[in-house]
């Protein structure tokens, strides 16, 4: 399914720390959803949100926050990933699907792992063939009762970067 990170622990908390802050820098909206890490392994990461400035007028979380952490979520999978490995690329949403289930009331998360068809290997091999590759992830919302509040199934792509 996946492939454990060649990166050491604390390298790698030190570089997803680095990936947060580049996020809440360059990309407004996750400064002003005030976006951080929760937790994060080879296979997961987790980005969190307080309610308060992610909240619509019924007092719950607003769909377009719900959305946005969890393509922010998968995104910095990937981005995560191909950062550790060296890989210099852009990294878009190809495709997306969410689904509302269920009103979230208080602060939240997006958990963001590989779908199950998909694969780090695969996604590296073609990466280095083409120097592009795509990767489908499963992001969720967890809700009160453990059941996902929100669900976001995408396609990232990968591209080189000219001259890399």
């Amino acid at each position: 399914m996946s492939t454990s990170s060649p990166v050491p622990s604390r390298a790698r908390d030190a570089t997803a720390e680095a990936l947060v802050q580049f996020i809440r820098d360059e990309i407004p909206l996750a400064r002003a959803m005030d976006l951080h890490l929760d937790t994060h392994t080879p296979d997961r990461l987790s980005l969190a949100v307080p309610l308060a400035p992610n909240v619509n007028d019924k007092g719950c979380a607003f769909g377009g926050s719900l959305v946005s952490l969890m393509t922010l979520a998968g995104w910095a999978l990937v981005e995560l990933a191909l950062r550790e490995r060296g890989e210099e690329c852009d990294v878009f949403v190809g495709e997306s699907t969410v689904r509302y289930l269920a009103p979230v009331w208080s602060d939240f998360r997006a958990d963001a792992v590989l779908a199950p068809e998909s694969d780090w290997a695969t996604f590296f091999a073609t990466l280095a063939a083409r120097g592009r590759a795509r990767i489908e992830v499963s992001c969720a919302v967890p809700g009160e009762d453990g059941k996902p509040a929100a669900t976001l199934a995408a396609r990232f792509v990968a591209k080189r970067r000219s001259g890399c």
